[in-house]
This record gives structure tokens, C-alpha cells and sequence, in this order.
């Protein structure tokens, strides 16, 4: 088994910016054909091919240019699907259906086909309309509040993370759609909310309300609330913005911990005796163990706890992570030759089937670069027909 193992499926990709975007990557890293459709109008900003936001979710994917704004799109769109197992988009309800490009009239050209559209709100309900970002959808969804550091302080993920998560939410459903197609012959349209994706995430303040009629779950911030823990949280160290966090989760690790430290008088205190006690008094604790890890290079910090057995890590930023020893043992980093953008670095996929490879992996596409292969060679399209399609600005 090799990286190749959706080869023969195809996937017309209408999808933009990041959630779209990354389920079908992901899909295209195995394998799959991704023929993702663009027009000049809209390829700038994060959809721009020579961006370096483009080029991390767009690889082995190809680009054809199609301005569903014209006359005529509609019919060459319904062509392409004819020839596709399946279709992405992630608009609002209302963008396929004013092109007339409904899973009904998939179906027509292709009976077996699998649709999936990524909205914010999902295709039902009061706020089926309504756009979102990664952002807003946190924020609507509870994470936003769930993560903060305290009440009153919904700072939440410094990213779009549930973008992300709704990639991974996409390209599974997909594939269960292509499962389900390969044992029963039939297609089948997906309407996939990101919002509830979020809701996903945050079950457990959920079932707090629903089972113990809790008014609202309040933020956790760095405090754990599986496991309980004392300290359990994330320090400041010697130098800019270096952090680590630390777990103390038995009195064994305490004991260690309060050993690298020198067993200073306040480690003492009957208020810090028992894990109950210390939990009760963290933001003290939390105060004193940073005045010692403030002072101190974050690897000696971790290295020392370690090797007392404290659970502790570094908290790595980007160049850490592209100098990590366990990442690139693993060459976890592939080297993509972009035509514009020269040698880039992408993050290679987690999933590792045997004689898995990057070796056959391409950059991503620049616009509408293949757009003779796509239209001629699969579509058969003749000379005269293509360069009718670019004269009336539909492959544009």
C-alpha cells in the first residue's frame, strides 16, 4: 500500500480559503485527482497561487480557470462533473443554487455522485445564509469562552482552528461517502455544518449543562479538568517569548518538582501539603513557579524536570518546530519546487501507510495552469471550442 490509495477518484474542488481548501488536500495527498476551479476575479488575497497562505493548502492540486459569471459556465461545470466522483464547495446556500449547480443536476450527469457542501450554518435553519469565518464560528460555538484564561477574558485560539477542524470533519465524510458509494452504487450529498463542528468540541460544557443543570461551564485556561493537577500550567522563561508547561499530577512529582527547585520555605507551606490544597491555592503557586522559571533558559527548565520526572515540554514556535529533532527524523518537512515561489517547505502528512512517499507530491498550482489537460484531454474539448470558451472570458 502507498500515499496513492485514492488514485482513479476525482474531485472538482469549487472550495476556498482554508476548510475547503484542506479537506481536499488532504484527499489530494493520498492520491486523489483535486481539479480545483478558479477565475482571475477571485484568485488575490489568500486565494492568490504565488501566496505562500495558497500554496500550504493547495498542493497536488490542479488549477483550471472558470468564471461562473458567464454565460456557458454553468454547462462546461456539469461537463466537469460528469467526469468527477465528487464535488467540494464551502459557499453560502445561496452561491451553487444561483449557478444552478444543484446536487439534482449532478446527479443527472453523473448518478453516483458524492457532494459535499462546507457551509458555516449548514443549508437549513435561520442562519443557513449567514458567512463565517474560523473566528466567528469559535466564538459562536463556545470555544471561544471555553479556552479562555478566565472570565472575562475570552481570548481563546490565536488561529482558525476550527477551520482546521472542519477540514478533517470534511475529507472523513467524503470518504465514508465513497464507502458507502463502493458498497451500494449510490451517491450522496453531504450538508456539512461548521458550526456544529465546533459544537463538537465542546461536549463536555454541554453535558454539564444538560446532566447537573449548570447555567454555563466556566474557562478552564491552562487548569486541567480531566485529570486534576497542581501545578498545571504554562511559565515564562529566560529570553523573548520563551514559555514551557509543566504537570504535577501525584506527590511523587511534586516532591521532585520542589527538589529542582531547592526545596525553597514556601514549597513548605501547609497550603501547598496535598494536590486538593494546592489546586485550591494555584494562582499562588503558579505566581512562585514562575518567578524561578522566568529566570531560567526554557530547555534547562524542561530538561531538569525531566530527568526528575516532572512532566514538562518547551513550547515551541515555528522555528523550533523546523529544527525539532523527532520532525525531521521522520523527514516530516517536504521540499516543494514552486515555479514562482521557488523551494518551498510543506508540512508532511501525519498519516503514514508502508511504503508511504512524498517523492511523486507537487507544489501547488498557478492559475489555470491546466487548464488544457482538464478541458481537452479529459473533457475533449477541440482547439476551436477551447479558444471559443477563453474568447467569451469563460476559461478566464
Amino acid at each position: 500500500m502507498n500515499t496513492e490509495i485514492l488514485k482513479g477518484i476525482r474531485i472538482l474542488d469549487f472550495s476556498r480559503i482554508l476548510a475547503g481548501p484542506y479537506a481536499t488536500r488532504i484527499l489530494a495527498d493520498f492520491g486523489a485527482e483535486v481539479i480545483k476551479v478558479q477565475t482571475r476575479k477571485t484568485a488575490n488575497g489568500a486565494e492568490s497561487n504565488t501566496s505562500g497562505y495558497f500554496s500550504t493548502w493547495n498542493r497536488n492540486k490542479r488549477s483550471i480557470s472558470l468564471d461562473m459569471g458567464r454565460p456557458g459556465a454553468k454547462e462546461l461545470a456539469l461537463r466537469l462533473v460528469a467526469i468527477c466522483d465528487v464535488v467540494v464547495e464551502n459557499f453560502s446556500p445561496r452561491v451553487m443554487s444561483n449557478w444552478g449547480l444543484t446536487f439534482d443536476k449532478f446527479k443527472q450527469e453523473k448518478p453516483d455522485i458524492v457532494m459535499l457542501s462546507m457551509s458555516g450554518m449548514g443549508q437549513t435553519g435561520p442562519w443557513k445564509d449567514f458567512v463565517a469565518y474560523g473566528p466567528t464560528l469559535q466564538a459562536l460555538g463556545g470555544l471561544t469562552y471555553l479556552t479562555g484564561l478566565e472570565e472575562g477574558c475570552p481570548v481563546g485560539p490565536g488561529y482558525a482552528y476550527a477551520d482546521s477542524v472542519a477540514g478533517i470533519y470534511g475529507a472523513f465524510a467524503v470518504l465514508v461517502a465513497l464507502d458507502y458509494r463502493e458498497r451500494t452504487g449510490l451517491g450522496q450529498y453531504i450538508d456539512f455544518s461548521e458550526y456544529e463542528a465546533v459544537c463538537t468540541l465542546v461536549g463536555p460544557a454541554l453535558l454539564n449543562m444538560a446532566a447537573n443543570g449548570a447555567e454555563t461551564s466556566p474557562p478552564d485556561g491552562n487548569q486541567s479538568d480531566d485529570e486534576k493537577a497542581a501545578p498545571h500550567g504554562c511559565y515564562k522563561c529566560l529570553g523573548k517569548d520563551k514559555w514551557c508547561v509543566i504537570d504535577v499530577f501525584t506527590e511523587t512529582e511534586w516532591q521532585a518538582l520542589t527538589d529542582v527547585l531547592g526545596n525553597p520555605a514556601w514549597s513548605k507551606a501547609e497550603r501547598f501539603s496535598t494536590l486538593s490544597k494546592r489546586r485550591e491555592h494555584a494562582k499562588e503557586l503558579d505566581e512562585r513557579l514562575g518567578l524561578w522559571t522566568s529566570k531560567q533558559p526554557v530547555e534547562e527548565v524542561v530538561e531538569l524536570l525531566q530527568k526528575a520526572g516532572v512532566p514538562a515540554g518547551i513550547v515551541q514556535n515555528a522555528q523550533d518546530l523546523a529544527n525539532d529533532p523527532q520532525l525531521l527524523k521522520r523527514d516530516y518537512f517536504v521540499h516543494l519546487q514552486h515555479p514562482i515561489l521557488g523551494d518551498t517547505i510543506s508540512d508532511r502528512s501525519p498519516i503514514r501507510f508502508n511504503q508511504s512517499s512524498s517523492s511523486n507530491w507537487k507544489s501547488s498550482p498557478l492559475l489555470g495552469e491546466d487548464n488544457r489537460y482538464v478541458y481537452m484531454d479529459l473533457l475533449g474539448l477541440t482547439d476551436q471550442e477551447f479558444t471559443s470558451y477563453i474568447e467569451n472570458g469563460i476559461i478566464a
